[in-house]
């Protein structure tokens, strides 16, 4: 006879098989509505341009680049943090650098970059000075404020320990990863912080990718998962074992408890980590956590009370594409594209898979809509990496970008027409029904120049009130620095908010705003893209709308303020519970040295 767990299984097993049905017939359908059908190229709509301002910003950094990628960690670095790390209202760019495998034997090192935002268009390197140029074999990171002073932090991912630098707020950081107990000697891909357990302090979730021992190299081609179309490549990640994620708790204190396995996100399997992503999905107040896995099922962790987290990515139709297929995806994005307070999910997924859009019902329910919105068969040539959804044109409606290049060298070797090293970005303009067009060609020839593209991070990084794009590239090419030339005719809002209780700089508040008839929400977040940060302010394009009837912020803490009758076209500040304040009231002095 059952006892009472095992038939509570077997019916949540049963679930989970009737809902994974039902998802493969509805794909079924749209899959033969559109499997001849193109996507659609934007047509009849003045489209803002990005143009790449690298030559003109000061920046000469470049990643350092094995020619050949003969292995794995070759190829998956390259994450750009935004960081406004001296609080003086500019975002600053803080671009990770890894040597090639023969450097790292050799004891050589590749420097990261902090490049500081001098307000002109200009930015000056202070690497130096802050001391955070040589974090190790530096993957990406995530921004935040651990230790609730108010000054940003930066947690960057390598192969090897990861490193925690503390914001001294003089313009120097500290590395107190040994000290805080944040440290992972494995290899993390991506990282997020994100108040897991309420308690007003930051806790840490990193992605692990693959066990990967410098002493003992896969060899190149050597296994039968190192070939690709029959030419030697690379190997991994399949054929490598998974290195398993890790979840900190912040005591409080300064310091850090790992709580992985109370937690619940343990990777049993050893899944191939690389991007996770803190988010209140469910519209409950709580923030869960979306991992997106390469070559594996993606993890939904879904929050429930007490540090216990239940894994429910097949269930909620997040775990593997609308055909059931696993897929290889690197980054994630999400944003309410359709205006339902619902935030939905974008990622990015290796070449002849397409990316996948991932529609949020409500009540962690999802569907994989990528045909019906059309961004799915223009992205499955191209392997995608760096992701965002934002605004654009201000038109109240997010768009897509995506940033490509592939992993294998070698594939130059095969005659393709489509199947290049080297790949061109892709940029899909939110319609307004639930669809998107193919505006890649048509916001400017940056976008179509071929590079080995990674991390992208979203950000206005002039002032302007047009989300601007930074990409890092590998293989010697300088980052793009993409600006946007926004649509001058509508109008926009940027909030900086600072909470009074719990982390200062207010991430996993969601705020809503009303202007014209229309409502949007957002949310502030700590990681995503791919192994990137975003600019932690929050930006909202409004149409024609003369004025926002009203902003709608719920804190961290559970209250929520009401702010009406606000002006377009300003940056403002908010605190938590006195409302528009000026930007000394949240933004803490730099120290002078």
């Amino acid at each position: 006879m059952k006892n009472e767990n095992q038939t509570t299984h077997c019916l949540w097993e049963e679930v989970k098989i009737k809902k994974f049905i039902t998802t493969l017939l509805l794909v079924a359908i749209v899959s033969i509505q559109t499997v001849f059908a193109q996507d659609d190229v934007c047509k009849d709509r003045e489209t803002p341009q990005l143009v790449d301002v690298y030559d003109q910003t000061g920046i000469t950094f470049a990643h350092t680049s094995a020619p050949e990628k003969k292995y794995i960690v070759e190829s998956m670095s390259g994450g750009v943090l935004l960081i406004d790390f001296d609080r003086d209202g500019w975002q600053d760019i803080y671009f990770t650098n890894a040597p090639t495998v023969e450097m790292e034997l050799k004891g050589e090192k590749s420097k990261s970059l902090l490049y500081r935002n001098d307000g002109d268009g200009t930015f000056t390197d202070v690497t130096d000075e802050a001391g955070v140029g040589f974090p190790g074999f530096a993957m990406g990171g995530a921004v935040g404020d651990y230790n609730n002073d108010g000054f940003p932090d930066m947690y960057i991912t390598c192969l090897g320990e990861n490193v925690l630098y503390r914001n001294n707020g003089d313009g120097t950081f500290t590395d107190v990863t040994k000290s805080a107990g944040a440290g992972d000697i494995r290899w993390t891909a991506g990282a997020a912080f994100g108040d897991l357990d309420g308690d007003g302090f930051l806790d840490l979730v990193v992605a692990n990718y693959v066990d990967f021992d410098l002493n003992d190299l896969p060899g190149f081609g050597s296994l039968p998962t190192c070939k690709f179309r029959g030419i030697d490549v690379q190997c991994g990640p399949r054929g490598l074992k998974g290195a398993g994620d890790r979840v900190f708790k912040n005591n409080g204190d300064g310091t850090f408890t790992d709580v992985t396995t109370k937690a619940g996100m343990v990777d049993p399997d050893g899944f191939y980590g690389m991007q996770p992503i803190i988010s209140d999905y469910g519209g409950k107040g709580k923030q869960d956590v979306y991992v997106a896995n390469d070559s594996t099922p993606n993890f939904f962790y879904q929050f429930k009370g007490n540090w216990v987290f239940e894994e429910i990515g097949l269930l909620s139709g997040t775990g593997v594409s609308g055909d059931g297929s696993e897929q290889g995806s690197m980054g994630v994005a999400i944003g309410d594209y359709l205006h339902t307070g619902k935030p939905a999910l974008y990622v990015t997924n290796f070449a002849d898979e397409h990316n996948t859009l991932y529609k949020n019902n409500g009540e962690y329910d999802f569907t994989d809509v990528s045909f019906s919105a059309k961004v799915a068969l223009v992205s499955r040539p191209y392997v995608g990496w760096g992701t965002g959804f934002f605004d654009l044109d201000n038109d109240t409606w997010l768009d897509l970008f995506v940033v490509n290049g592939h992993v294998y060298p070698q594939i130059d070797q095969i005659e393709s027409g489509s199947l290049k090293f080297k790949q061109r970005k892709l940029l899909f303009v939110n319609k307004g029904d639930g669809t998107f067009c193919d505006a890649s060609d048509q916001a400017g020839g940056a976008l179509a120049i071929p590079r080995v593209s990674r991390g992208a991070a979203f950000g206005d990084i002039d002032n302007d009130g047009q989300i601007d794009v930074i990409v890092e590239d590998l293989d010697d090419s300088p980052p793009m620095i993409l600006k946007n030339s926004g649509n001058k005719k509508n109008r926009w809002i940027t909030l900086e908010l600072g909470a009074k209780h719990g982390n200062p700089l207010a991430i996993g508040a969601r705020v809503k705003i009303t202007a014209g008839g229309v409502v949007q929400t957002e949310e502030i977040r700590s990681g995503s893209s791919y192994l990137s940060q975003n600019d932690l302010r929050v930006h909202f394009g409004l149409g024609e709308a003369t004025k926002v009837d009203e902003i709608e912020i719920r804190w961290n803490s559970g209250k929520t303020e009401q702010i009406r009758d606000v002006e377009p076209n300003k940056f403002y500040a908010i605190l938590e519970g006195e409302g528009l304040v000026s930007f000394g009231k949240i933004r803490p002095k730099l120290k002078r040295k």
